[in-house]
């Protein structure tokens, strides 16, 4: 176990801008990075394993965890809970390790009201076009669909004031690059280390 916190990372952004896509590059670079598991109702997959995959509960046991305020963020899709737990969150945290998460944008602001101190990176796209580029090539969505999407974008990048930092999402590997960058400074900043000068400062000289 290791002196220092670990810091908990927050990406997020509009749906389309690329989350998953930076967010699997970035876990091939760096190993010390932990991924936040989510915790759901819905049936194990075949192949899916309990903790890695997801953490597995009943919707009663999921219930039980919203009203003991045991979730980080929480959110429901056709019948079945997805969540944040944040046992696994802090446990990781105070092992010494990186948290780092991938979530839409209405549950990164649940996130910052139930964990202020995490760090939270708003990616953005280079542009209200090539967002629609993206989302059109996906071949998933009506014509419907998409403006409806980008019309929720719009409202999501006016969030943008409750992030920290602010990444464009124009080439993957420089996005990337950025996101590691911030994670470094967070390591450096004064408050973070305090407590370690503290304890140095105290040890004795012999």
């Amino acid at each position: 176990m290791t002196d220092e916190q670990g810091i908990l990372f927050i990406l997020s952004g509009p749906s389309g801008v690329g989350k998953g896509t930076v967010r699997k590059e970035l876990f091939n670079q760096i190993t010390d990075l932990k991924y936040s598991i989510s915790m759901t109702t819905r049936d194990r997959r075949t192949g899916e394993i309990n903790g890695v995959d997801y953490f597995y509960k009943t919707k009663q046991e999921f219930e039980h965890l919203i009203e003991q305020n045991q979730l980080l963020e929480y959110a429901q899709y056709v019948n079945n809970y997805y969540g944040t737990p944040r046992a696994y969150v802090e446990e990781t945290l105070a092992a010494g390790h990186d948290v780092f998460l991938e979530i839409e944008v209405q549950g990164a602001l649940q996130v910052k009201e139930n964990f202020p101190e995490g760090v939270f990176i708003f990616l953005f796209p280079p542009s209200l076009e090539e967002l629609k580029n993206r989302i059109v090539d996906r071949g998933t969505e009506s014509t419907d669909l998409v403006l409806n999407r980008l019309n929720e974008a719009k409202n999501e990048i006016k969030q943008m004031n409750a992030y920290d930092y602010v990444v464009v999402n124009d080439q993957v590997d420089v996005a990337v690059t950025k996101i590691q960058s911030i994670i470094q400074s967070e390591h450096l900043k004064r408050e973070r280390i305090e407590q370690q000068y503290k304890k140095f400062l105290e040890d004795e000289i012999s």
